[in-house]
């Protein structure tokens, strides 16, 4: 692989903590709306856990998502890339051929990049839910008569007054501990069945969208243009991921005291027979609205550290 290949990656790195620094406080707002009981909107929940835990309750398990996810999204974006500009080699014989992007490359390289998500962002994603949801009083997601038919109640007070996790280290020795490696990976099939459409639907409204906004006569989008079209293919794959990403919250949420699902399915049937189909769409707001932010400074990141690596290696490169 040349250095140009690598300099996606390194983009993407630094493009995905931009993304972190600016989405975390929505991402646990929109994991406690998802995954926890007792908040009657967004704005409730936000005025709750403020109440509850300060203005830090909003960055709860970012330390190991500001470190994880940089990696994850280098991947994802090195990966995405790589794959499009091979099937653009495939058809064209170059791998720059032409300067418009083929619909059939994009979605492919965007089912790629979607599926080795899942591979390294599995772990990542259930450890920072499990980090932002083990604050959240143990009662108002489980009855007490659930705890008493389950032995637990007496667990479930003592892991009421303090966290169940020390830490991110604590958190995967724990799960590894009780589920092996596969608990890491609890929430995996629902990942998958967000993220391969949901990737689809970030790239390509990316690329179409930043193509549209920019003149013919310009070499490449501005970084208006970049912000712009960044925030708004984030907006629209997270709102249109929000029904399976309440699974996939849910999924991961669930085991921090104890198993109430069995599998993508029966987490569904539950959800759905206890609060209806309106459940699916919980979050969705919050989605959307911190899908923008996010994704324009993941883009923006990306893009102009990309612009200034290959600026940088014309110049020292003979």
């Amino acid at each position: 692989m040349s250095s140009f290949q690598l300099e996606d990656f390194a983009a993407g790195w630094i493009g995905g903590a931009a993304s972190v620094i600016v989405g975390h406080p929505l991402d646990t707002v929109k994991t406690r709306l998802q995954a926890g009981v007792g908040y009657g909107s967004t704005l409730d929940c936000i005025r709750m856990v403020y109440q509850r835990e300060s203005v830090f309750g909003f960055f709860k398990g970012m330390s190991f998502p500001l470190a994880s996810i940089a990696v994850y999204n280098s991947v994802v974006f090195g990966v995405f890339s790589n794959t499009q500009r091979l099937l653009r080699q495939q058809r064209c014989g170059e791998p720059e051929a032409s300067p418009h992007h083929s619909l059939s490359d994009l979605l492919l390289a965007s089912m790629v990049a979607g599926v080795v998500s899942v591979g390294l962002g599995g772990p990542v994603d259930l450890i920072k839910i499990r980090l932002q949801m083990q604050t959240q009083p143990f009662q108002e997601g489980k009855a007490e008569g659930e705890l008493v038919d389950l032995g637990l109640k007496s667990r479930a007070a003592a892991l009421g007054e303090q966290p169940a996790y020390q830490g991110p280290v604590h958190c995967i020795t724990t799960i590894v501990r009780a589920e092996g490696l596969a608990g890491l990976y609890r929430g995996a099939s629902a990942m998958l069945l967000r993220d391969i459409p949901g990737y689809c639907l970030y790239f390509v409204p990316y690329v179409f969208l930043s193509e549209w906004i920019t003149p013919e006569a310009c070499a490449g989008p501005s970084p208006c243009a970049v912000w712009l079209a960044g925030g708004m293919a984030g907006a629209i794959s997270w709102g249109t991921a929000t029904p399976m990403d309440v699974v996939k919250s849910r999924l991961q949420a669930d085991g921090v005291y104890l198993n109430k699902y069995r599998g993508v399915l029966d987490c569904i049937s539950q959800s759905y027979q206890q609060e209806g189909l309106k459940v699916f769409f919980r979050g969705f707001t919050v989605n959307a609205v911190r899908g923008f932010p996010m994704s324009a400074a993941m883009f923006l990141g990306y893009e102009l550290s990309l612009q200034a690596l290959r600026r940088d290696h014309a110049v020292t490169s003979p």
